[in-house]
């Protein structure tokens, strides 16, 4: 519950974004800093988040988090300007960066090695079950409810998330040892927003924006430096030494990747169905939700085939799925119907769900009790920068091939830039001109633009099956554990012995 609603406030204000322009009278810029505020705090905390529930226990600060979740909810849906929403998003991300990491971390400590997979594959459904539900369940919100209700309708599933841990968590005692390492915290939240900041700029401006390529060079900077001290701290605020693990490393690699090319489809496809092929906000939310289904019968179909086959072989067939569903979807065109979009929606969807949970399972195998919050926090990290890397890159080709395909000739100056922005503007822009021939172009520039951005994803996802194929095989669990993280088996011998 707590992680659907993440999932949720991930989309759902984008439905809301032309009402908040209206009723809060936002500027572009502040309507961007509605999104930016809570990925900019998510990623500024996901490391402390994870490190002081090792320190001081899960149970009371997922407790903190969904209270602070919650509050912060109510303030979104109450803001009366900008700049309360904004504030307000940032201390949501606030909540979130603690909610990730430490219900993660937490099943390692709830559930046996033989029943964790299955666990895991609901916590990965869960967050990304809300992306859907988002725009489905905000316009149809928006079409009966003021705009604050997208953000309202947190408030009783946190309501029902404190309920769940309270009664059913049991409060397990942190290390309580060490100091807090502030120095780290200080150079990994710099970094961490600094990169984050640097690529949502470029997705929003270009490369070449001089602000774009100092903020990635500051942040690679601080995250380097930030790398550095933690070899010489006495209690650092992550353990680098888990990338000496090769289940830890190739798990969390391997699933960095599949979220950058499911984050790549997630920015197309909506545009895709609403400036193409003509689908409203709720409309958008339902046709995506074959990508979704196809997660949820595929992790449940990989749960049982690793354990039979073994990681290796289930992953690299996940991703070879899911670059083929991406090929297929780079040959649509602008008069093809939603069927055959659900079609390759559908495999891509197998694909990542035989890919993410059981990469997240080997990942999460290698981390002890003791280090799961950290752990589950690094995973989380990179996945967060990896998605955010994806969608400026993907979003700089899909850019790039729209505006040369565009015909603008003969349009005024500032028609055309608007054109040129969007698909959608551009569609919009052609009804109110009466321009046919212009709504064709936008639409055929636009599909041509997806056919390269899903080019890239799928040349991602060959890339990580060949990757899968040569070194899960290794990584996949030491002698004498199972894949799963369980401890060494007893030998009958053993049990006699006993």
């Amino acid at each position: 519950m707590s992680l659907l609603t993440v999932g949720l406030d991930l989309t759902v204000l984008n439905v809301a974004v032309p009402t908040l322009a209206v009723d809060l009278g936002a500027t572009t810029t502040q309507l961007q800093w509605f999104g930016n505020a809570y990925t900019l705090a998510l990623a500024a905390l996901l490391l402390p988040a994870g490190l002081l529930g090792d320190r001081f226990g899960p149970k009371k600060l997922l407790l903190g988090a969904l209270v602070v979740f919650g509050l912060a909810s109510l303030g979104c849906a109450y803001a009366g300007s900008p700049g309360e929403l904004i504030a307000a998003r940032v201390v949501l991300g606030v909540g979130a960066a603690f909610l990730i990491p430490l219900s993660l971390s937490l099943l390692n400590i709830l559930f046996p090695p033989e029943e964790r997979a299955k666990a895991l594959t609901t916590w990965v459904m869960a967050m990304f079950l809300g992306i859907p539900l988002g725009p489905l369940l905000g316009g149809w919100l928006l079409d009966h409810f003021a705009w604050g209700s997208v953000f309202l309708v947190n408030v009783p599933l946190t309501v029902v998330g404190v309920a769940a841990v309270l009664f059913l968590v049991p409060l397990t005692r942190g290390s309580g040892q060490g100091g807090i390492d502030f120095t780290g915290i200080a150079l990994s939240a710099a970094g961490l927003v600094a990169l984050t900041y640097g690529f949502v700029n470029a997705g929003e401006h270009s490369w070449a924006d001089p602000v774009t390529y100092g903020l990635i060079a500051l942040g690679a900077a601080l995250v380097a430096v930030f790398c550095r001290t933690q070899t010489r701290v006495a209690a650092p605020l992550t353990d680098l030494a888990l990338f000496r693990e090769p289940r830890f490393v190739w798990g969390a690699v391997l699933a960095t990747m599949a979220s950058f090319a499911l984050m790549g489809l997630l920015f197309v496809l909506p545009q895709l169905f609403q400036a193409v092929q003509g689908a409203d906000a709720l409309q958008t939310g339902v046709r995506l939700l074959p990508l979704i289904g196809g997660m949820l019968v595929a992790a449940k179909i990989a749960e049982r085939l690793v354990a039979v086959l073994g990681v290796r072989w289930v992953v690299t067939g996940g991703f070879v799925l899911l670059a083929a569903g991406l090929a297929w979807g780079s040959a649509t065109s602008p008069s093809d119907g939603y069927g055959a979009t659900a079609g390759w929606e559908t495999v891509v969807g197998l694909g990542t769900g035989c890919t993410l949970p059981p990469l997240m399972t080997m990942a999460m195998g290698a981390l002890t009790e003791g280090r799961s919050g950290a752990g589950s926090a690094l995973i989380q990290v990179l996945r967060q920068v990896g998605g955010t890397i994806g969608v400026a890159v993907l979003g700089t080709v899909l850019n790039g091939v729209y505006r040369d395909g565009v015909a603008v000739d003969g349009l005024p100056a500032p028609v055309a830039d608007a054109v040129r922005g969007s698909a959608s503007a551009a569609v919009d822009v052609a009804a109110k001109l009466h321009l046919p021939a212009l709504a064709g172009s936008a639409r055929a520039a636009f599909t041509d633009g997806m056919a390269a951005t899903l080019w890239v994803c799928a040349g991602l996802g060959v890339a990580a099956a060949a990757l899968a194929l040569l070194f899960l095989s290794a990584a996949e669990f030491p002698p004498g554990r199972d894949p799963a993280g369980a401890q060494p088996r007893e030998s009958e011998h053993d049990v006699v012995a006993i």
